[in-house]
């Protein structure tokens, strides 16, 4: 069995139609896959930041069991990780765009690699299926089978038709350019996510993400046109999923619903499955790990937290998928904002011990035109005001109903009617800390004690030097 595994970079899981987007025609290559195989509503990324996520996925291990929680490699020796497992079975492994990101140790050297510039900035589909076919070939004349990630750049910040757009144009003549969109977005066009106002700015910046995902679209298109045309398509099991959610307030590099739900598509030639919706079980970015190594013969390494969720793909149900633990650690600019998350289907709640009353979140997200133009609308709105506040300060706890309110407007956390959830969750989540060693258990224990939450984050800092 080969192993394609495609990811975007900040996409929202509700940006592809499969996965119900409300704007039209966003994602016609991604929903095709979907027909062909598994798509998972509950499926989670572990951590809504590039590089960390992308490390969770490589490992099957949580951050802080990894040594992966920010934007450095692997700080803990020896954990084992896929592309030097397959590699080592004998597989040629390749990677093309966010090779930095996506490689856990430095010192591991893929079979094939190029990197963003010389694939138009990550933005040219035409050249990521170039280099796919060429990989392809050379396994196929190798007589090896193929570990392939083809991540693109697409729809991370800056957007297409953005101002700000000028810096992947700008190359040297030898290298590709990045390509048009096969469907350029308009703010009509657009509606707007319910986790965000629907100011003027806002609209028009969607417009833009929705351009730049259309073309991750057609990236994934290319990279299935070459699979096809390799001839290896039916001895493929082909992955697809967004790093972390969309680059925009309440979405990445945060804990909430739209941070981690990431649009997982799979599909395993051979089960006769297709177009079907998984609304049950939880899949998360740990579970790629021991999925891969089951569907191509090879045990599991010792250390892993995740678990294969191959048994879905032919249709077989799981226990033991009824709860998902997520976390955030560090942002790309290494300001520390930790946070931890448990799920179940219907609620969600986040513990935001890095909250004081005073310290303000930074992250990307506050880029671009949405965050200045909500900033600009609070003098005017109080719900706008209100939201502006809550993401810059937080609270140390949270609790939202995702049946009711999946956009997480209205915090439960003190609401009696709910008391029973919110100690069910902690409960849960208390007992997952203590089982994963997380550093964060004792300030969770301790959560209302602000001198102990200081202390915390004074040691978070010493140890995400």
């Amino acid at each position: 069995m080969n192993i394609l595994l495609i990811t975007a970079d900040d996409l929202n899981r509700d940006s592809v139609g499969a996965f119900g987007c409300p704007t039209a025609d966003t994602t016609p290559r991604i929903d095709a896959l979907a027909a062909e195989g598994v798509r998972f509503a509950h499926g989670h990324v572990t951590i809504s930041v590039c590089q960390p996520s992308r490390s969770a996925i490589l490992t099957g291990r949580y951050p802080h069991r990894s040594g992966g929680e920010g934007f450095f490699h692997l700080r803990k020796p020896d954990v084992p990780i896929l592309p030097a497992i397959l590699q080592a079975a004998g597989f040629r492994t390749g990677i093309l765009g966010k090779i930095t990101h996506s490689t856990p140790y430095a010192t591991f050297e893929w079979d094939m690699a190029y990197d963003q510039p010389a694939l138009g900035a990550g933005r040219n589909p035409a050249v990521y299926a170039a280099h796919a076919r060429d990989f392809m070939t050379a396994a196929h004349r190798d007589e090896r089978p193929f570990f392939l990630m083809a991540n693109s750049h697409d729809p991370h910040r800056p957007f297409f038709g953005n101002d700000n757009t000028d810096w992947y144009e700008s190359r040297p003549d030898e290298q590709p350019s990045a390509a048009v969109p096969s469907r350029v977005f308009h703010p009509e066009d657009v509606v707007t996510p319910g986790f965000l106002p629907d100011l003027p700015e806002v609209r028009r910046e969607i417009a833009e993400y929705y351009s730049s995902a259309r073309r991750c679209d057609d990236t994934v298109g290319a990279l299935l046109d070459a699979l096809d045309a390799s001839g290896a398509a039916d001895e493929t099991l082909v992955l697809f999923l967004s790093d972390n959610g969309m680059a925009f307030p309440f979405a990445k590099t945060n804990c909430y619903l739209h941070s981690t739900a990431t649009p997982l598509i799979a599909r395993l030639p051979g089960t006769g499955i297709a177009g079907h919706l998984d609304d049950t079980h939880f899949v998360s970015g740990i579970d790629f790990v021991p999925t891969v190594l089951e569907a191509v013969g090879l045990p599991d390494p010792e250390g892993i937290d995740g678990k294969s969720f191959l048994p879905l793909l032919r249709g077989e149900s799981q226990i033991g998928r009824d709860y998902l633990f997520t976390q955030f650690h560090q942002t790309a600019g290494k300001r520390n904002y930790p946070m931890r998350c448990v799920q179940d289907r219907r609620y969600g709640y986040i513990f935001n011990p890095w909250s004081n009353g005073t310290r303000v979140f930074r992250n990307e997200s506050q880029a671009g035109r949405t965050f200045p133009a909500m900033h600009e609308a609070v003098p005017h709105d109080p719900e706008i005001a209100a939201r502006v506040e809550l993401f810059l300060h937080r609270v140390p706890e949270e609790l939202y109903d995702f049946a009711a309110d999946p956009d997480c407007h209205r915090n439960r956390f003190h609401d009696p009617d709910l008391r029973a959830v919110r100690d069910r969750l902690t409960t849960e989540l208390e007992r997952w800390m203590e089982a994963t060693e997380d550093p964060a258990l004792d300030a969770f224990r301790n959560r209302h004690s602000p001198e102990m939450l200081e202390q915390f984050m004074q040691q978070q800092a010493l140890d995400l030097e």
